[in-house]
């Protein structure tokens, strides 16, 4: 990129930046450079785009800690906008650069009162309060902003890690089967919430970990996790006291289930042997699958 941007003129970055913008990329770095060496001193020729150029150099100024280019741009901004919310917002992300947190969280709690329907100020919140440690008020943030915007799945998504993050699997379960509402065809959903059902133990907590992560390969059969996590699971079944036609019927799916992860391992050596996939990736993919599978024995499984 900086090999180029000598020979760029000014409406060769506009339209560059208009591109990354338009296709939602930052490229903060990148954005730095075009402004350092072209767009800085040419704002005036920038037009309607100005202010939005703006915004996106105060994004990338802090993402890169160019601290005084972001205080430069917001100011301009501000002096322009004086009453604009969305210019406050990028305040409380500066204030939030420099670490003065308790002043952020004060502009995001006015532009909250302003404009109680704004999604983006409440966001910042919970991840200002996460950021210091304040897990158990970032979580009641959060689920006070789930009351207002139910359909957000990267919400639930994250309050899902709060609980975890606490130990509250069955809160987090419910989270996971919040998403489910969304997008009951996403086998890593599913798998996510098998896992947490696994997690949380017992007899009934086993059985619909099952079931999800039975879900999970009917939905992407080269699901390995999921097929994994049936394999245990089956195996604590068949070794239950639960009744004998649940116990076969485990012990089954069980075989199934490692049929498969062997199947689809040996698939990997193959074609590692042949010279098809010779990445240090695969090589450690196949490594760690062996490691967790290897020790494994179907018939270890009782009747």
């Amino acid at each position: 990129m900086s090999s180029n941007i000598d020979e760029m003129s000014w409406s060769d970055a506009r339209n560059l930046l208009r591109k990354w913008r338009d296709d939602n990329e930052r490229k903060s770095e990148d954005v730095m450079q075009l402004w350092d060496a072209v767009l800085s001193s040419k704002q005036s020729k920038l037009g309607n785009e100005r202010h939005l150029v703006l915004e996106q150099v105060i994004i990338a100024a802090l993402d890169c800690n160019r601290i005084e280019t972001a205080e430069h741009c917001v100011s301009i901004l501000s002096a322009e906008f004086p009453g604009s919310l969305r210019i406050q917002k990028y305040r409380s992300m500066l204030l939030e650069a420099l670490e003065r947190y308790d002043d952020a969280l004060d502009e995001l709690e006015q532009i909250i009162r302003k404009d109680e329907t704004n999604a983006a100020p409440r966001k910042r919140k919970v991840a200002i309060l996460k950021t210091q440690g304040r897990t158990a008020e970032a979580i009641r943030e959060l689920c006070d902003y789930m009351k207002i915007f139910m359909s957000d799945q990267e919400g639930w998504h994250e309050l899902c890690n709060l609980y975890l993050g606490e130990g509250e699997y069955a809160k987090a379960a419910f989270c996971m089967e919040e998403l489910l509402l969304h997008n009951p065809h996403s086998h890593l959903i599913h798998q996510r919430l098998a896992d947490i059902r696994y997690t949380m133990g017992g007899m009934e907590n086993i059985e619909m970990a099952k079931t999800h992560y039975c879900k999970a390969v009917k939905l992407n059969v080269h699901n390995l996790r999921a097929l994994y996590g049936l394999f245990l699971c089956c195996g604590h079944i068949s070794n239950s006291k639960a009744v004998v036609g649940k116990r076969k019927e485990a012990q089954k799916l069980a075989q199934w289930a490692m049929a498969q992860i062997q199947s689809r391992t040996q698939d990997t050596k193959a074609a590692l042997e042949k010279g098809k996939s010779r990445t240090a990736e695969n090589e450690d993919e196949l490594q760690a699958l062996e490691h967790a599978f290897g020790g494994l024995d179907v018939g270890k499984v009782s009747n």
